[in-house]
């Protein structure tokens, strides 16, 4: 570990790994499985360990082409996910698991021009498949974010592939570069690609909700906030997150409610408060039919087949 050199400044805890430079610091959890904190611009931007999504909540045309009584089991392995493996690796050099005692031996002056570590999660489906998340950071604090989800054959479709981040409040809003509106695989030729603006994180008003306010074809995200957690800081002071395609577009949705709070309510006023910001980038998304909602599938271009690998990848850039 002498010849670790440059910007990036490491602390090896009993079961984390911190990692910081000017102006940014990450810690990432060996026992929670991924990225435990994201410091930057003067925030916290974490409010729960980001972890693989498997699950959209769903919409009319879902109930009514039963896709949910077929698929069901990944809202269960949206919900429960067991990491299996953790790799690190400083420098491109791979090295076991750096927890207690070992990282006894590190004095918290160790640098590192790139660090990256992969979170291995196996889910509860049946029969069994994996996800897997690698963070690589870089000087200066931008952080890849590489997901891969291993295919399986025998499972159902899934309804999305992606990473779920939730932030600690609610996000005043966000700017991203890609389609107008809201769209999906099979509802985009409306969409005129551009630089768009949306004020707080609008639920669209179905008399049932559901999933809403996916972005396709996404270059570049910022979402703002002005609140921390921390109920003593009365200042409100606007900072942003930035997420930016790292090779293909990636698509997201940008709301106060996970998934599964949208499942549990049958009307809007039996939704929580908005308190959170619940950030998905997505690499896979199943499209939403519209044909009828009374029986009629998805067309099977905008299906996503379980037994397939998926792949994609975005950074984080500190602001």
């Amino acid at each position: 570990m002498g010849c670790m050199t440059n910007d990036l400044r490491l602390v090896f805890g009993d079961l984390t790994l911190g990692v910081s430079g000017e102006g940014f610091a990450y810690i990432f959890s060996y026992s929670t499985g991924g990225l435990e904190s994201l410091r930057c611009g003067g925030k916290e931007w974490l409010y729960r360990t980001p972890k693989p999504t498997f699950w959209r909540a769903t919409t009319d045309n879902d109930r009514g082409s039963r896709f949910h009584l077929k698929s069901g089991m990944w809202l269960a392995a949206d919900m429960f996910l067991r990491t299996v493996g953790v790799r690190v690796a400083v420098d491109g050099r791979e090295f076991a698991t750096p927890i207690a005692p070992v990282n006894n031996r590190y004095n918290g002056s160790e640098t590192a021009k790139e660090v990256a570590i992969t979170f291995i999660h196996e889910t509860i489906t049946v029969p069994a498949t994996s996800a897997q998340v690698t963070y690589t950071v870089t000087a200066g604090g931008r952080m890849n974010v590489a997901c891969r989800y291993t295919g399986c054959a025998g499972l159902p479709q899934l309804p999305v592939f992606g990473l779920r981040m939730i932030m600690p409040t609610k996000a005043t809003g966000f700017t991203y570069e890609g389609l107008s509106g809201e769209t999906y695989p099979d509802r985009m030729a409306g969409g005129v690609h551009g630089v768009y603006s949306v004020e707080g994180l609008p639920v669209t008003p179905y008399m049932v909700p559901q999933d809403c306010g996916m972005h396709m074809n996404t270059d570049w995200l910022e979402v703002t906030r002005d609140t921390v957690q921390d109920n003593t800081v009365k200042a409100r002071i606007p900072s942003a997150l930035r997420i930016e395609k790292s090779g293909e577009p990636f698509a997201f949705s940008c709301l106060p409610y996970t998934a599964q709070e949208l499942e549990n309510a049958t009307h809007h006023e039996e939704l929580p408060p908005a308190r959170r910001t619940v950030l998905c980038i997505y690499g896979a998304v199943r499209g939403v039919g519209g044909i009828d909602s009374w029986g009629a599938d998805v067309e099977e271009a905008y299906h996503i087949d379980a037994a397939k690998d998926i792949e994609f990848a975005f950074d984080i850039v500190p602001q």
